[in-house]
């Protein structure tokens, strides 16, 4: 079936002995959040992927955050790549590639998909410090990475120039949130799956 008639919607659930985390999205939102995942700092980034690409997004993860964020930070990911490339169906009608430039004050972030069915990553960020607020910064790519090889998609983000680590942080999440939105739309001049194999 067509993803074109369906609703672009999907719930998924991750549950090991390190966390439980169910996430909901719906592609064709209007960036509703609702978010609880017991890292302050990752609760306020997946907000703002929600609210900038306009997807209606549930997360809620119980993580062993006594030991750290690690877990948390990639089963989440996992998650919500799994239920974000479930959401997407078979890619029929969709635009596929998408690109957003996002500033942030002093900062400029450029980010790129394309739902190709090839995870990859390429990460050209800087950490100048290691933690913002109770997020271990180097977990950030790792998040990226676990989010594009879980949606199946190619994923370039690149910090364009920046200072500060938190205004970085928050412009890569952004500006991941508006290429996917941008991707993941339907373009009625598209019929079919957009590739010449056929399939994606």
């Amino acid at each position: 079936m067509s993803t074109e008639s369906t609703t672009r919607r999907a719930e998924r659930r991750r549950t090991t002995r390190e966390t439980d985390v169910r996430v909901v999205v719906d592609l064709d939102g209007s960036g509703e959040t609702s978010v609880a995942t017991g890292i302050g700092f990752l609760d306020h980034m997946l907000a703002q992927f929600g609210r900038h690409g306009l997807v209606d997004l549930e997360v809620a993860c119980q993580g062993d955050l006594h030991i750290d964020g690690h877990h948390t930070v990639e089963d989440v990911a996992i998650t919500l790549g799994e239920a974000f490339g479930e959401a997407l169906g078979d890619k029929a009608g969709i635009v596929r590639y998408g690109s957003a430039y996002v500033p942030m004050d002093e900062t400029l972030v450029r980010a790129v998909v394309d739902f190709s069915g090839r995870p990859y990553l390429v990460w050209r960020v800087e950490n100048s410090r290691d933690r913002i607020g109770d997020l271990d910064t180097e977990l950030v790519e790792h998040f990226w990475l676990s989010f594009a090889t879980a949606a199946r998609c190619t994923l370039h983000v690149e910090l364009l120039y920046g200072r500060n680590q938190h205004h970085i942080v928050e412009a890569c999440f952004k500006a991941v949130s508006r290429a996917c939105s941008a991707a993941a739309a339907r373009d009625p001049r598209v019929t079919g799956i957009p590739s010449t194999k056929g399939s994606l």
